[in-house]
């Protein structure tokens, strides 16, 4: 819990609320949104799933100690339910208190099709920082194009696929035909598959989960070299705070085809609809905090375990200006008198 010794004062020094308190709170919101969509795993309703992982988050957040904002979330491409861009949430809106202003990017459950069929890689996932430090957008597609720390300056959202790849290769001291990237199993994804082959690259197609995969490309051994292709703009901006935690790169442009989604970006005071953002152009914060609980296993995370004494989680917590990566096991008891903690 943060520490607030009174109502009518907001700390001073924000690195040390948002980066040492607030993270374990935020760690806290996605753990529960991870119970409690876990319990939906492999029941085949993703709708559920993704129900009940928003509801916990939503609810685990209005404990936080912040006035907490939903700048851009998941769910409107879909009309899955979801935290409402616009959304306030946090304990200072209900009872007056004058906590910090945080700005939130959220996915309560990235991989609900994962969940739902009990296959790996769903997690529960949110970015925060301080007000004004996430892009205020739509929940429309966006293209995407994702590279871990070494290869930060040797792309171009808009130069030939074959290019980039030459570019990532140079930069690895690979070949081309050495690098694995990551692609989203979509038809629109038909001719991005085709050039990626072309130029003899191989391809790990993922039915979802891009998120996930675009933290696998800035970690060393992960065996990810890149992701391509467009997908969801919230994803977008919870990758970008992820990118400037571990120093990787992403290059984005909103996806925006239709009328009534130039009016709403220009409401939000995005001018240029064909601007090309860079990590720090999406997640400008000096503070940020990116947080994800496993639901199911994945690469860097197993899912949440249940056994007869309690719930095991497994997080990772990034925090941006302290320069760290927390892997977070946790175990949550039974609330029983004759509970008894148990090491794996």
């Amino acid at each position: 819990m943060a520490t607030v010794t009174s109502k009518n004062t907001v700390p001073k020094n924000m690195a040390n609320l948002m980066e040492f308190e607030l993270a374990l709170e935020f760690a806290r919101v996605v753990e529960e949104a991870a119970i409690a969509s876990a319990h939906t795993m492999g029941t085949g309703d993703r709708h559920k799933a993704d129900q009940v992982a928003t509801e916990a988050m939503r609810a685990t957040m209005d404990t936080v100690p912040m006035r907490g904002t939903i700048v851009i979330g998941e769910g409107e491409r879909d009309e899955a339910p979801m935290l409402y861009i616009g959304e306030q949430v946090g304990a200072g809106w209900h009872d007056g208190a004058k906590f910090p202003q945080v700005d939130i990017a959220v996915d309560p459950l990235e991989g609900t099709n994962l969940c739902a069929t009990g296959s790996p890689g769903a997690i529960t996932v949110l970015a925060a920082s301080e007000k004004g430090g996430l892009l205020n957008a739509p929940d429309c597609y966006m293209e995407k194009l994702v590279v871990g720390p070494s290869c930060k300056d040797a792309v171009d959202l808009d130069a030939p696929v074959a290019e980039n790849l030459k570019g990532i290769a140079r930069r690895l001291s690979r070949d081309v035909a050495d690098l694995v990237v990551v692609v989203l199993d979509r038809p629109r994804h038909e001719k991005l598959i085709e050039d990626i082959r072309t130029a003899g690259a191989r391809i790990r197609l993922i039915t979802d989960g891009d998120l996930s995969a675009g933290i696998a490309a800035a970690v060393i051994g992960t065996g990810v070299h890149a992701v391509m292709g467009s997908g969801g703009a919230p994803e977008g901006v919870i990758t970008a705070a992820a990118m400037r935690c571990l120093n990787g790169e992403i290059h984005a442009r909103l996806v925006v085809d239709t009328p009534e989604l130039e009016a709403r970006i220009e409401k939000m005071g995005i001018k240029d609809k064909n601007r090309i953002y860079t990590a720090k152009d999406l997640a400008p914060g000096n503070h940020i905090v990116f947080a994800a609980t496993g639901v199911t296993d994945g690469a860097l995370m197993k899912g949440v375990r249940f056994f007869g004494e309690g719930t095991r989680t497994s997080s990772i917590v990034m925090t941006r200006h302290s320069g760290k990566v927390r892997f977070v096991e946790s175990i949550h008891l039974a609330k029983r008198a004759d509970v008894k903690v148990r090491f794996a």
